[in-house]
């Protein structure tokens, strides 16, 4: 039997990729902000905000965070077609499923092998975006595509009112090591009694038997009359006989209907270890998005708010369930701030990207407020909280090379000898990690590897001196702008010229790759389908085009 071909999403411009620059991440120390006092063992200070492209803001941080990201959240711009007021949320399609693609593939690379990646999204793009994820990340690595109630109210223009979104969750590597890591939701105390006065406490019953046919699970018991008991049809027993005869031992089986009923299982307070997450979030478990407007306007008594913001009821369960105190969180669509409050409130470490000028008008003050212990809207009563902690606030750094004045890319003004010597270690694969005693120490890739950096054409003489100082035990990159002497002489030595060494690697001086609207293609360029991997033109599955003969347009 011939081999299916494999079905891909296609749309147009797939095939174009950009060609990102590792920028470096400059902190503001005037923004940046951390509690006067600590209020707790735990307080977590080193928290990112991040001011500029998300793009670009994700390769920046791929080098130090790569495999280290344990959730990430994101609840990118719907691609409704209508401009919201913090975005530009009309992207043609195929310009949105490109610019998805790019930070789906980067957030890949953050994610840990026990990581796992949210993304809240309506139905305009929700089942391409699917797709597009089961291409990045494999279509076993889907977890679930969960239901939110955004809204309780009505839509009487609508043809059918839209009252939920959805919220696809993957996994990073294999959905049962994440199964075995991610939380149970806690169980409430409810229904818990003692009619009997068991000496072990107050219980509840659960019923003994499972969904499906397992043939040793399939025995007759006998209830305290003497009737005998099959499983109930298309269902078996919960466990082996020999485990349910232990139950019988131990007093744990209970036979409901005054001994006539199927047997139940005794479950006492505090045995149950938590419930597994459903795919229906209602309004009462995860909130709206009427009462995620209400904790804005709570936190800046202000109108000007985003329209459809996420409660942090929501993002406080998929906290709790994909991740543990002191794990990190990141949210490269940051918005009014939800993710990195509901992370902070909850002793997470986070960062947030965002590029809108509400980084400044909307998630600075809120966060300010988080830290000080006066924001006591969302979940801060649930989970006591009293303030704390901080987070650094960064700035992405300009493009490392601009063009001069006769076209020629030359190192950009804006960079000082530290910037140009952090950049190339980034464009280099080193860790940037500048000695205090040794002034050509600037990064390394391994224990005996090294890069430095100067602006300087390189004498003999100095390349002589720093061949004697490396020794033969070592090994230093040297980045420069030329030198004099033969390399071959200096044997512990690699040179390369700056900017030669890094012009054809990525597109320099290109800094917006937002989602905006300005390059839109012609209508007749609209057109996406799924098409299988072959030749074959009758392999082709199209969409119903609305250009065709039969209607003339």
């Amino acid at each position: 039997m011939p081999n299916k071909p494999k079905l891909e999403l296609t749309w147009i411009g797939k095939e174009n990729r950009p060609r990102l620059e590792p920028r470096i991440l400059l902190e503001d120390p005037d923004l940046s902000y951390h509690a006067k006092m600590r209020m707790g063992d735990n307080d977590i200070f080193d928290n990112r905000l991040i001011f500029g492209d998300n793009l670009l803001a994700l390769k920046a941080l791929e080098q130090e965070f790569a495999g280290k990201v344990r959730c990430v959240f994101i609840d990118p711009p719907y691609n409704t077609g209508s401009a919201f007021a913090h975005y530009d949320d009309g992207v043609e399609h195929s310009i949105w499923l490109s610019l998805m693609r790019d930070r789906l593939e980067l957030l890949r690379e953050l994610l840990s092998e026990d990581g796992s990646l949210w993304i809240t999204i309506d139905d305009n793009e929700a089942h391409y975006l699917k797709v597009l994820c089961d291409e990045i990340f494999g279509r076993s690595a889907f977890i679930a595509n969960i239901v939110w109630q955004k809204r309780t109210s009505r839509e009487n223009r609508a043809a059918i009112g839209s009252s939920h979104d959805h919220l696809l969750l993957y996994a990073k590597a294999d959905p049962l090591t994440w199964k075995d890591m991610r939380n149970l939701l806690p169980s409430n105390d409810r229904g818990y009694a003692n009619p009997d006065n068991d000496l072990r406490g107050p219980w509840r019953s659960i019923p003994f038997s499972a969904q499906g046919y397992r043939l040793n699970q399939m025995y007759k018991i006998y209830t305290p009359n003497g009737m005998p008991l099959e499983p109930p049809k298309g269902r078996c027993w919960a466990a082996t006989e020999p485990v349910f005869l232990r139950y019988m031992a131990e007093g744990r089986v209970y036979f409901p209907n005054s001994g006539n009923g199927r047997p139940r299982i005794k479950q006492y307070a505090g045995e149950e270890k938590g419930l597994v997450p459903m795919t229906w979030w209602s309004t009462e478990f995860a909130g709206d998005n009427e009462s995620a407007k209400k904790e804005i306007l709570e936190l800046f008594h202000t109108g000007d708010i985003f329209v459809t913001p996420k409660p942090e009821k929501l993002i406080e369960r998929v906290v709790y369930i994909a991740t543990n105190p002191g794990d990190l969180v990141l949210d490269s669509f940051a918005g009014s701030g939800t993710t990195g409050a509901v992370a902070h409130k909850m002793g997470r470490r986070w960062i947030m990207v965002e590029l809108g000028e509400h980084c400044h008008t909307h998630i600075i003050p809120r966060m300010r407020k988080v830290i000080d212990g006066t924001d006591q809207g969302g979940i801060s009563k649930a989970v006591n909280w009293k303030g704390g902690g901080g987070f650094r606030y960064y700035r992405l750094a300009p493009s490392l090379l601009e063009k001069d004045k006769w076209g020629n890319w030359v190192i950009s003004k804006e960079y000082n000898a530290a910037m140009l010597a952090e950049a190339m270690c980034k464009h280099e694969g080193f860790l940037y990690s500048p000695s205090d005693t040794v002034y050509w120490q600037q990064g390394r890739s391994t224990e005996n590897d090294y890069i430095y950096t100067t602006t300087q054409t390189l004498t003999h003489e100095q390349l002589v001196q720093l061949n004697e100082e490396v020794g033969d035990s070592r090994s230093l990159l040297i980045c420069c702008m030329a030198w004099r002497g033969n390399p071959a002489a200096y044997p512990n030595l690699t040179l390369k010229k700056i900017p030669n060494a890094v012009l054809g690697r990525c597109e320099f001086g290109h800094d917006d790759y937002s989602l905006q609207v300005e390059n839109l293609p012609s209508p007749t360029e609209t057109l996406d389908f799924f098409t299988p991997m072959s030749n074959n033109d009758s392999n082709i599955i199209k969409e119903p085009s609305l250009f065709n003969e039969e209607s003339g347009l």
